[in-house]
């Protein structure tokens, strides 16, 4: 059977992440997680004091993106059965998931330097095809070229509801659970859709090839049952 590389766009916190590992494993693919590499360079910059209240210090964060010392690798965890990612050889995973890098991540990925050497990053990883990539311009800018393409969508209050829900999971005390607002993680989940729909550099939009998936009502179960279809129909 012929490989493919299969593009999932959308916007933040419709479980594009869930699906492509899901499908990736069922089909023999590689999976990478473009959105962990954007969160993971944020987290850099949280790190070393570059989002002071004035805005993002871009010329620190250049030169040290230029000086190679922002390294992003996936490795494979046995464990999970899916690929964690890794800043520098620190494993970050579960830091990149929080709060404080979702407020954050946006206006970082928004920087053409940025964007640039990620994409020249994901773009060599599929090389070789047989590779599930997720993100918000894979299918538009990273890879225009992919046999499938899928945009996915809900509605805001139903991705604040998911990402409220996955907060409170990953919380290890009551206080961090209390600390937890669902109107504030819906404010985040617009004004993020505003700036990936509005930056000058890879806006977040649906290629005009792409398969829609509008999954405000579907289960894990039904979004992977119809991918999984739609891929056969694509190999086939």
């Amino acid at each position: 059977m012929k490989k493919i590389i299969i593009a999932i766009d959308g916007h933040s916190s419709c479980g594009k992440s869930t699906m492509a590992k899901q499908l990736a494993k069922e089909i023999g693919y590689v999976y990478v997680d473009t959105g962990a590499m954007y969160r993971a360079v944020t987290l850099y910059a949280l790190r070393n004091g570059l989002f002071p209240d004035e805005g993002i210090k871009e010329a620190e964060l250049k030169a040290a993106i230029d000086a190679g010392k922002i390294q992003i690798s996936f490795r494979f965890n046995p464990e999970t059965g899916r690929p964690d990612t890794y800043l520098n050889g620190e494993k970050v995973e579960e830091e990149i998931r929080q709060m404080a890098v979702s407020s954050h991540v946006s206006p970082i990925a928004a920087l053409p330097f940025v964007r640039t050497l990620l994409t020249e990053q994901q773009q060599a990883m599929g090389r070789e095809k047989g590779i599930v990539m997720d993100g918000r311009d894979i299918g538009t800018a990273v890879f225009p070229q992919a046999e499938m393409k899928v945009f996915v969508t809900a509605s805001a209050e139903v991705r604040a509801g998911r990402r409220y829900k996955e907060l409170m999971g990953n919380a290890k005390t009551e206080e961090e659970k209390a600390a937890l607002d669902f109107q504030e993680i819906l404010k985040n989940v617009k004004e993020r859709d505003y700036i990936d729909s509005h930056r000058e550099v890879a806006p977040l939009r649906q290629a005009e090839d792409a398969l829609v998936l509008d999954n405000s009502d579907m289960t894990r179960e039904e979004q992977s049952a119809w991918l999984l279809a739609k891929y056969k129909e694509i190999v086939s």
